[in-house]
């Protein structure tokens, strides 16, 4: 089958929409997450498949991985995407003219949207469910990684749809070739939207080559600044959350920024970290002050290009700075402005580390592990858009929306 032929049934298959109603979509989306608990253990097999070929110290292990709580989690997630009120046909300004025409501004899917993804097969359900919520067709072209994953996941959407004699084709799967990747790329008139989701060199791939409209969600490089005044106990606690909990997702702690007077107490902040077996990359200072006191396997001299570096895996770089500018300089030069988070206990810096901070998510006092749309209560997530055009941060299902203008006249003209 030629690439064009998937786009062309895409294309079609959005009529689909047009006569299905919200209860209809959520009864189908149920019915799906109950198909994936159900059908648990030949997700899981197929999944291994996959892992077997995959190096496990790959930071993209993980990510691949599917389990029985990660896959009831994912039903869940789809679950919670039901509980949301859909936003389209939402009405979004309303006006009548002196010339009496009534002009109303109305939300509308987006149309086919493709996304190209990497080791995530969490991706195809979220993806899916999200789209489908908002009358959205759903091209996905994952790697070759979750060959066997992907397969399986649109075999169980399939299978549901097909139990409520609804067109497979809401949600096509490409094959993992690279070609596919090229046909997608160049899919004008097909294709409305592309959301790549991936690896920083994925998402400069899509970008500098698509002819297609792109959102781009971006790599994290997340920093967590704590200022002379933060409390240890948050401290600590935010840290070891924010780079232990998922090591290999985009809102993980890449390097913590710190106030050159908590020096003293760095080896107590970062003993957790050194009981998971993190890696540190220390500058100067903060290597004299861990010397002797965290793991010397663990620990090494920063380098250069160890800033600004998405580790995606149990390592962290630590700066040092003298004050709160020197803080919000580095941020600013190393930030791939997907999260960003300050500790403090001083109001004033908090407020204008939120207020200048230029990241699509800011946090005070909170770990950047959040940073995910289910946390943000939209259900699931589509990716997260470090952009700032039409969407930014967590994507749901407003993102997966435009709008159009809808005139009601009485046979006026234009003078």
């Amino acid at each position: 089958m030629g690439y064009t032929e998937y786009f062309e049934r895409a294309r079609k298959a959005q009529k689909v929409f047009w006569g299905l109603t919200t209860e209809k979509i959520d009864e189908i989306l149920l019915a799906l997450a109950d198909g994936v608990e159900s059908y648990s253990p030949i997700l899981i097999e197929a999944n291994q498949k996959d892992l077997d070929r995959m190096d496990p110290t790959d930071p993209k292990y993980d990510r691949l991985k599917l389990t029985p709580q990660r896959i009831e989690d994912i039903a869940n997630d789809i679950r919670n995407v039901v509980k949301l009120t859909s936003p389209v046909g939402e009405l979004l300004l309303e006006k009548d003219m002196p010339n009496g025409l009534n002009i109303s501004k109305i939300r509308v899917p987006l149309g086919v949207v493709g996304v190209i993804y990497e080791a995530r097969p969490n991706v195809t359900l979220d993806v899916f469910s999200l789209c489908f919520k908002t009358g959205n067709v759903a091209v996905l072209k994952g790697g070759s990684d979750a060959e066997y994953s992907n397969n399986a996941i649109i075999e169980v959407i399939h299978h549901v749809l097909g139990d409520h004699n609804l067109d497979g084709d809401v949600a096509i799967l490409l094959p993992p070739e690279r070609e596919a990747t090229e046909a997608l790329l160049n899919a004008i008139g097909y294709i409305d939207v592309l959301i790549p989701r991936g690896s920083q060199g994925l998402i400069n791939f899509v970008r500098q080559n698509s002819k297609v409209p792109v959102i781009e969600t971006g790599a994290g490089i997340v920093h967590t600044y704590a200022d002379e005044s933060a409390s240890i106990e948050k401290l600590k606690a935010i840290v070891f959350n924010s780079k232990t909990r998922r090591p290999s997702v985009c809102n993980t702690l890449d390097c913590l920024v710190l106030h050159q007077s908590l020096l003293p107490v760095l080896p107590e902040i970062l003993q957790p970290l050194a009981e998971k077996g993190v890696e540190i990359f220390a500058d100067d200072q903060s290597y004299q002050a861990l010397d002797g006191h965290y793991p010397a396997a663990l620990l090494q001299h920063a380098h250069p290009e160890h800033f600004g570096t998405e580790f995606l895996s149990l390592k962290m770089a630590i700066k040092t700075v003298a004050g709160f500018k020197e803080a919000l300089d580095h941020i600013a030069q190393y930030s791939s402005k997907h999260s960003e988070a300050i500790v403090s206990e001083n109001a004033q810096n908090i407020e204008t580390f939120l207020n200048t901070v230029d990241a699509a998510a800011v946090y005070a006092n909170a770990s950047t592990a959040f940073t995910d749309g289910a946390q943000f209560g939209l259900g699931a997530e589509i990716g997260i858009s470090t952009q700032k055009l039409h969407a930014r941060g967590p994507m749901g299902l407003a993102e997966l929306t435009s709008y159009k203008w809808v005139v009601r006249g009485d046979g006026q003209v234009r003078g």
